[in-house]
């Protein structure tokens, strides 16, 4: 590759300085790199909220990442505006001759990144983009047939199959902090309000690099144990490392290293979930439809009852069903939910209520800390029965033995579902049974009756599964 007295490192969802694939490969090639984080209008004008916890975790991890530059003698530039716009006017302020990033997936960002391409394709300067968000990506885990997978079994045996140790090496970029480009003046980090966010309470995730290792640090001596304790939410079970990995504050490369290298039966477990990251992300790079339609293209044939007020309850944990309530309580007071409890809620609302998934994952891009469009999407159309892997139409989630299994002394409800805090455990996963008036509100549906509600409906709309389901 040419070597650039001056070049750009664009940072995106790959918020951290170490094992960071664009920043190693311009430091690498270059003698001046810059620093650069756009506050995109393009994606914050669209949010509903003012009051985003994402934000504000950008907002936190972007200092921290600024700090540490500034420790090295550089800094990062922030700029507010449409990143399609700013990053090739900057790049020509600055004379650079080339531009680094690492790749994104989602539809939008690969538009985006076409039309930086080519506006600075105009003024000679390059464009370079790495992959650094997942193991491997688009076509590098396909069929025998050369197709991509549409089953994670599978997908996952070949992504096994295919690793070898150097695609979970770092790239050690702290070799090279050298060719920084050495600043004096420093950007202003521009306040949340001055974005056009409120203000909000700390969060009680921590955020940036450091909050990303203090997590990972926790989470190692707990990963043996990760099998037998990730479906219960009352447990300290998971890694709670999922917005880090969202918005690149950690390497995915150092978390499935130490999986991959730690063995056991919960260390591979937990390499699984990394590896459902990577297929949901190659899915949403091969199928963009899935946006907004079934991956399963017959289910886009069911027409759902959507019931504005059964929307309504879903979404402010008043359904009647204590698993499913607590859980959306814990979505709206933390912007995080147990992944258990993902496809709980999921499934009821779908199943229970019949109200269209995208309701419900349009619902979640709102709420959640670690949003992600490839794994909410994919999330909820495995839930839902549309998507692809998914569990055939005819299995449904029933809330209450949900609730038994995965929550049997009701510790988790108790704790978002207050009026329920002196429910004896007799009565705590089905309180309507109980003599007493917890003014807990009594289920919207039947659960039985709605089960043979989604039944019908499908049986309705659908062609008969088919026996690989």
């Amino acid at each position: 590759m040419q070597h650039y007295s001056t070049s750009l490192c664009w940072f995106r969802r790959d918020l951290r300085l170490h094992d960071h694939a664009a920043l190693y490969h311009a430091l690498k090639n270059g003698a001046a790199v810059h620093c650069v984080f756009v506050f995109d209008t393009d994606i914050l004008d669209t949010l509903p909220n003012r009051a985003d916890r994402r934000v504000m975790f950008i907002w936190h991890s972007v200092r921290e990442l600024q700090l540490a530059l500034q420790a090295l003698g550089s800094t990062l530039h922030i700029l507010h505006g449409s990143a399609r716009e700013l990053i090739p006017h900057f790049a020509q302020k600055l004379n650079a001759q080339a531009v680094f990033c690492n790749h994104d997936y989602e539809p939008d960002a690969i538009a985006r990144d076409a039309a930086v391409s080519a506006a600075l394709a105009q003024h000679n300067i390059a464009f370079h983009d790495y992959k650094d968000q997942v193991i491997f990506e688009r076509d590098e885990v396909l069929t025998g047939a050369g197709k991509p997978f549409s089953v994670f079994t599978p997908y996952k045996n070949a992504w096994l199959k295919k690793l070898i140790d150097a695609d979970l090496q770092a790239y050690p970029t702290e070799n090279h902090f050298d060719s920084l480009a050495s600043v004096n003046a420093t950007d202003t980090l521009p306040s949340l309000t001055s974005l056009g966010f409120e203000e909000m309470p700390p969060s009680a995730l921590p955020c940036g690099m450091t909050g990303a290792e203090a997590l990972f640090a926790d989470f190692q001596p707990r990963m043996e144990m990760y099998h037998e304790r990730r479906d219960f939410p009352a447990m300290k079970g998971v890694s709670y490392l999922s917005t880090h990995l969202r918005f690149g504050t950690i390497s995915i490369r150092s978390l499935a290293r130490h999986a991959y290298f730690t063995g056991g039966e919960g260390a591979q477990t937990w390499l699984s979930e990394l590896i459902w990251r990577d297929f949901y992300q190659m899915l949403l790079y091969h199928h963009p439809r899935v946006v907004t339609q079934c991956f399963k293209p017959s289910f886009d044939a069911l027409v759902y009852d959507n019931r504005a007020e059964h929307f309504d309850a879903w979404k402010h944990g008043q359904t009647g069903y204590p698993l499913v309530d607590a859980g959306m309580r814990q979505l709206n007071q933390t912007g995080f939910m147990h992944n258990r409890l993902r496809m709980v809620v999921a499934s009821f609302l779908v199943k229970d209520l019949h109200i269209d998934w995208r309701w419900g994952e349009r619902y979640f891009a709102e709420k959640l800390l670690d949003y992600d469009l490839a794994a909410n999407n994919g999330g909820w159309q495995w839930a839902a029965s549309t998507g692809c892997d998914a569990q055939p139409w005819f299995r449904i989630f029933n809330p209450v033995t949900q609730s038994e299994k995965f929550d049997p002394s009701g510790k988790f409800i108790r704790r978002y579902v207050t009026e329920l805090a002196n429910c004896p455990d007799k009565f705590i996963h089905a309180p309507w049974k109980s003599p007493t008036d917890f003014a807990y509100p009594a289920p919207i549906v039947d659960h039985a009756v709605a089960r043979e509600g989604w039944l019908a409906l499908c049986r309705r709309y659908l062609p008969a599964p088919s026996t690989a389901d």
